[in-house]
């Protein structure tokens, strides 16, 4: 995979344009919105991609993240890094496809009726489909997958370049009253934050296919920190657009793009709009696909996993891997409880602080490792993991009352940061009786062979 798709599978990997951000602006305000959006990438987004840019330059390894962990800090962390990546996208995956169906559910009304598509089978064998449809193509291998974001990625921007061009000439022509501000509350601006973080999150799927990308070591830095404007500049330039032609952002939620681009370019655009919305579905399943299945293959090559997960196609593809994970994601599509933001933070976050940690260890224990690229000086890399952490420990504060709805007789409603915390104890519990009793085996199996 060359630097240009490798940038364009980051940009899904992380974010998949403008939607999904309206509950931001719609809890916070255009002004308040716009701020978080430029302010958070320098506390959240700019260490995480200045750590990636040095580790993956400097350990191009598949399995990314992973392999970083393990090396600094051995196989038990590395195990649970891998553990809480794979475990958060169990609940994180059945987004994407949702996404899908809720967008395509509104191209039935440019059609001039009305299809139920918020639940039942129809909905379910609609998210299958994008599930089948993104394992065949990583079948295909990485090169595949980069190629197709890279035509996703123009296809979901076009509309928007419209919408912003629209935007600037209502602003200019008409002179609309700007409302920077709205009503809100504290909630509504806890809320605005934990999406924006959300929408943020992600920088280090990429380095999970550092095997399979052209020149690791020059390309990863360079796309860390073009992905993280392109992705900053993709959110902040629609919302400018909306606020100088004069839309108020009150009530706003999920799909409302569609209602202001009907108003600013009429129903084409709105089309428009409704089609990047699908494209986002798939284009943030696919790229993703691509990241997580390579996490279980390079566990399997460790003997922490079962040997046959780690089997290749000839075209260098784990596709054990991609069958059993397409297969979890799948089961996962029909899961009852409603997903909430905060178990992703949790999970995400507690690896994410992890290969902070990576990055301190291996500038201590392997000073004389080549690195391509330095994300700064040994006070800096201390210093880098500051600001992620104090936004992973809020967002921990904030999301204290969340709770799960589920089906579950006697569990109807559970807590988010439970639920999230017996996740991430099991993986000390299947490492400890089945991680290291396997890799124990390969090992002395090997020297016996030897």
């Amino acid at each position: 995979m060359r630097i240009l798709p490798l940038i364009a599978a980051t940009y899904f990997m992380v974010s998949g344009g403008p939607y999904a951000i309206e509950d931001i602006f719609g809890g916070a305000g255009l002004g308040a919105a716009i701020l978080i959006l430029l302010v958070l990438p320098f506390i959240w987004s700019l260490p995480t991609t200045l750590m990636i840019g040095e580790l993956a330059s400097a350990i191009p390894a598949e399995g990314g993240f992973y392999v970083w962990v393990r090396r600094a800090l051995g196989p038990f962390w590395g195990y649970q890094e891998g553990w809480l990546s794979l475990a958060a996208s169990i609940f994180d995956m059945a987004l994407y496809p949702s996404i899908f169906v809720f967008y395509l559910s509104k191209l039935t009304i440019f059609a001039g009726h009305s299809q139920q598509m918020s639940s039942g089978w129809l909905h379910y064998g609609l998210m299958l489909v994008v599930v089948v449809i993104s394992a065949l193509w990583n079948l295909r291998g990485a090169p595949s997958v980069g190629r197709g974001a890279l035509a996703l990625f123009y296809l979901l921007l076009a509309p928007f370049g419209v919408f912003l061009a629209l935007g600037l000439w209502r602003g200019l022509t008409l002179h609309p009253a700007i409302q920077w501000s709205q009503p809100h509350t504290q909630a509504g601006l806890s809320t605005a934050v934990l999406v924006a973080m959300w929408n943020y999150m992600g920088w280090d799927n990429a380095s999970t296919v550092a095997g399979e990308v052209e020149n690791p070591q020059r390309n990863y830095p360079r796309a860390m920190i073009l992905s993280a404007l392109l992705v900053a500049l993709t959110y902040v330039l629609p919302l400018a657009a909306m606020a100088l032609a004069g839309f108020s952002t009150e009530g706003f939620s999920t799909g409302d793009w569609v209602t202001v681009a009907g108003k600013l370019g009429g129903p084409l655009l709105a089309l428009a709009i409704v089609l990047g919305g699908s494209i986002t579905g798939i284009g943030m399943f696919n790229a993703l696909v691509l990241s997580y299945t390579r996490l279980p293959m390079a566990m399997a090559e460790d003997g922490m996993l079962p040997a046959v997960v780690a089997r290749k196609n000839r075209r260098g593809v784990p596709w054990v891997s991609v069958l059993l994970c397409a297969l979890a994601w799948a089961i996962a599509l029909n899961l009852s409880f409603e997903r909430l933001i905060s178990i992703d933070l949790i999970l995400y976050g507690s690896s994410l602080i992890l290969e902070f940690v990576a990055l301190i260890v291996l500038r201590l224990r392997e000073p004389a490792l080549k690195r391509p690229f330095k994300a700064g000086s040994f006070a800096t890399v201390c210093a880098l993991g500051a600001g992620p952490t104090a936004l992973i420990i809020y967002a921990l504060y904030v999301s204290r009352g969340d709770r799960i709805e589920t089906s579950i007789p006697g569990f109807e409603s559970i807590s988010a940061l439970g639920l999230a915390a017996v996740v991430a104890l099991l993986g000390p519990l299947f490492y400890w009786f089945m991680a290291a009793p396997m890799a124990r085996r390969r090992l002395a199996a090997a020297e016996a062979s030897d």
